[in-house]
């Protein structure tokens, strides 16, 4: 049985991605401003969200709210079909989100450039707090510590600079990564596709 993974984006607010007799795992991640719904075509598949595992099998539909940390495991070793859709929760609630915390304010300036240089000590002194409270507040609010979401967010940018048709180098170095081994061993944690099949996926796909 051929194993397959198709990323497919509506513009820049929703992304469906099928499975196909997948049974490589997830590590623990989160979909920053994301709610994802799942729906299992067959097999089986096991959720773990905020450290509960939930078996899902064919037919049956799941929830992970939005910067909520999950992953996502193969049951057994066995197979399975699904398919994901990631909603932002702008397009879900219609508006932006106007929290003015200094933990959100902190995401947004990731999310927006992750490719920065962002130093936790020198931020955390700007509010009279210590980097230690701060990364546990974020870890709170967003799921993972700064470091671990600017990395996915480096990744997320990536994508969208090799669907643009950015060389592998070009989308590593754009996104912040001057390592390009790094970049390969982060892209694949999270996308599990290596940059070059991603871009080679994303030549063939419309988004």
């Amino acid at each position: 049985m051929k194993s397959d993974i198709t990323y497919r984006r509506t513009g820049k607010n929703m992304e469906s991605i099928y499975y196909t007799n997948f049974i490589r795992s997830y590590p623990t991640h989160t979909h920053a401003n994301h709610h994802t719904i799942g729906f299992v075509l067959g097999g089986a598949v096991c959720i773990v969200c905020d450290g509960e595992k939930k078996i899902y099998h064919e037919g049956q539909i799941f929830y992970i709210p939005s910067d909520t940390p999950h992953a996502i495991e193969a049951v057994e070793y066995t197979t399975y079909s699904m398919m994901t859709i990631c909603v932002s929760v702008d397009e879900m609630l219609g508006r932006e989100d106007v929290g003015e915390h200094y933990i959100k304010r902190l995401k947004r300036l990731i999310q927006e450039a992750p490719e920065n240089a962002f130093l936790i000590k020198d931020m955390s002194r700007t509010i009279n707090v210590s980097p230690y409270h701060m990364i546990r507040q974020f870890k709170a609010v967003c799921g993972l510590t700064p470091h671990q979401f600017q990395i996915q967010c480096r990744v997320r940018k990536a994508q969208k600079l090799l669907e643009e048709g950015k060389s592998v180098t070009e989308a590593a170095y754009a996104a912040g990564f001057c390592d390009q081994s790094h970049f390969d061993r982060c892209f694949q944690r999270i996308v599990r596709l290596t940059p070059g099949e991603y871009k080679i996926h994303a030549e063939n796909v419309a988004f």
